[in-house]
């Protein structure tokens, strides 16, 4: 599947911003399953300075500074992506059990397996706790395969708890979330690494895109798709696989990845500081996906 993404997000200030600088992570990645074919950044005003770089975690770091005064910013960003469907099988009773894949995550020494066991840390908004571990736990029985156990602790997030977008905000502890059962992706997504980590599963924080079609007859209405976050699991047999809590899915092609990070902290969409700006600048994010015609062979 090959779509384009337009990413708009609009700044408007109360008070002159004298200067600013940022960080944005709205560069599509390539992943196992995605292909970013095209990328353009447009900023206004005109920056003084850009650069993009990879980052730690392999994404694609936009940096740009305004050193002009201005009351709006605006970051518009153009991607075409092919997505192509997982390659992990849907059976979830097939592959490797969770004690073993406990087993082998704590004795594997490759590079790979090293650097997974990275995922298994506190990060700077997931923290372990006994309440997680709790929670996580009704899902995992140590023969029972691991996809399978991912998938039942996925579906429980998405049963027990509701989406508030009035709830949460970014700064709303995890403990508020699990106590609640209310909040954003966002939110599910930090739980559900939580529990994984607490019972010795990696996981990561995944931010992006998500593709919403219109109900039967009507029209998809421009800028209604979203940005969105879930999560991935590592699995020492199949890499890091995907999964959905806010949707109680697999991630599949309408899925499209800018980054990876330990949560939502290292790969927020745009993050900076600005010097001036008044008080409660007004934001606006429209996000555009678009199927594209692929071309005949």
């Amino acid at each position: 599947m090959r779509y384009r993404v337009r990413h708009s997000t609009h700044y408007r200030y109360s008070a002159r911003v004298t200067s600013c600088y940022n960080l944005a992570y709205v560069l599509p990645r390539d992943t196992r399953r995605q292909k970013c074919l095209s990328s353009r950044v447009s900023v206004s005003p005109q920056p003084a300075i850009t650069r993009t770089r990879s980052d730690y975690f392999g994404n694609q770091a936009y940096h740009f500074e305004i050193q002009r005064p201005h009351r709006e910013l605006v970051i518009s960003v153009e991607s075409e992506i092919r997505v192509s469907h997982p390659d992990q099988g849907l059976n979830l009773d097939l592959g490797i059990s969770y004690e073993q894949a406990v087993q082998q995550i704590r004795k594997d020494r490759s590079q790979q397996a090293l650097n997974a066991r990275e995922y298994l840390l506190d990060s700077p908004m997931i923290a372990a706790s006994e309440e997680l571990a709790q929670y996580a736990h009704q899902s995992f029985a140590p023969d029972k395969s691991l996809r399978s156990c991912v998938a039942d602790l996925t579906s429980r997030i998405f049963s027990d708890f509701t989406y508030d977008p009035d709830f949460t905000t970014i700064a709303t502890p995890l403990a508020e979330v699990l106590e609640h059962r209310r909040g954003v992706c966002q939110d599910f997504a930090h739980l559900q690494i939580g529990c994984l980590r607490a019972v010795g599963i990696p996981a990561k924080y995944v931010s992006g895109y998500i593709e919403t079609l219109p109900a039967p007859g009507e029209e998809k209405l421009v800028g209604a798709d979203a940005t969105h976050a879930w999560i991935a699991y590592y699995c020492p047999d199949e890499g890091w696989v995907e999964f959905d809590p806010t949707n109680d899915t697999p991630a599949h092609t309408q899925h499209i990845v800018t980054a990876f990070g330990r949560d939502y902290f290292d790969v927020t969409p745009v993050k900076g500081v600005i010097f001036g700006g008044g008080d409660h600048p007004q934001l606006s994010v429209s996000v555009d996906v678009a199927r594209l015609e692929e071309a005949a062979p």
